[in-house]
């Protein structure tokens, strides 16, 4: 996020956080992993926090490495 907030020129909160989970869900033929993560950006504004999560996710090199891999829910706190 700092860096698409660098990149955009968004001002980000001080008090930034994100709490992630990891679990394993059903899948079609067994099991796989699931991922929560819930991000707080007190003060911004529900679309630009929204909007900000969606681009981050987008170059994100962890989302890259398993995106369509794994379930995968951005939750703003």
């Amino acid at each position: 996020m700092k860096f698409v907030a660098s990149r955009d020129k968004i001002g980000l909160p001080a008090d930034v956080s994100i709490y992630g989970s990891v679990g394993i869900g059903a899948i079609p033929n067994g099991f796989g992993i699931e991922v929560e993560l819930k991000i707080s950006l007190p003060g911004m504004a529900p679309e630009a926090a929204r909007a900000l999560v969606d681009k981050a996710h987008i170059v994100c090199p962890y989302s890259n490495a398993t995106r369509n891999n794994i379930d995968v829910r951005l939750t703003l706190a």
